[in-house]
């Protein structure tokens, strides 16, 4: 049993992430973007480059945590909410970089997301201003996800490359369906 009304929606760069949170909040879901997107743009307007501020990328992945842990603490778990990436994100990242997730892991607090969805990697990757990695990390970083939210004991549910629609769609399907065995 969960302890919050919280959704995951993770994959590796370039997934499909924002666009899906996109369009759920537009049909009027709250939703709760990147910790570390929100970094990079307040660094971007300070004058700080990406590349600048993930220069030590195993810092930069660390620096999140506490902002992380702080937002999940502060918000209703009594509210549906979808997440683009979560504490348990940060294990992954970690992972990629050559970090030591153990620290991440401490923090993540078990049975907290309802459920958690990742995304399949798009076949397009496409780079921004806020990424780092290339195709071949971010599927690395995929799987990475997929390993570090069943290690604390999700379910993963897969949801594959399809049009956004489609993938919304998806989402909200086996959120009705789960709501109707209970």
């Amino acid at each position: 049993m969960s302890k919050s009304r919280w959704y995951v929606i993770t994959g590796g760069p370039s997934s499909g992430k924002k666009t899906v949170l996109k369009h759920l909040k537009i049909i009027g879901y709250r939703i709760i973007p990147e910790v570390a997107r929100g970094v990079i743009d307040r660094a971007n307007r300070q004058g700080i480059t990406t590349q600048e501020l993930r220069k030590d990328e195993v810092k930069f992945q660390e620096s999140l945590l506490l902002p992380k842990l702080r937002l999940e603490q502060n918000l209703p778990r009594n509210q549906v909410i979808f997440w683009d990436q979560t504490l348990p994100s940060s294990i992954a990242y970690l992972q990629n970089c050559g970090g030591d997730p153990r620290k991440a892991l401490k923090l993540c607090e078990r049975e907290l997301y309802k459920r958690v969805f990742l995304l399949r990697q798009l076949p397009q990757f496409t780079k921004d201003y806020a990424r780092t990695e290339d195709k071949v990390a971010a599927e690395k970083i995929s799987q990475l996800l997929k390993e570090a939210y069943e290690q604390l004991g999700y379910e993963v549910i897969l949801v594959p490359v399809m049009s956004v629609a489609e993938r919304v769609e998806f989402i909200l399907d086996y959120m009705e369906k789960e709501d109707r065995r209970r």
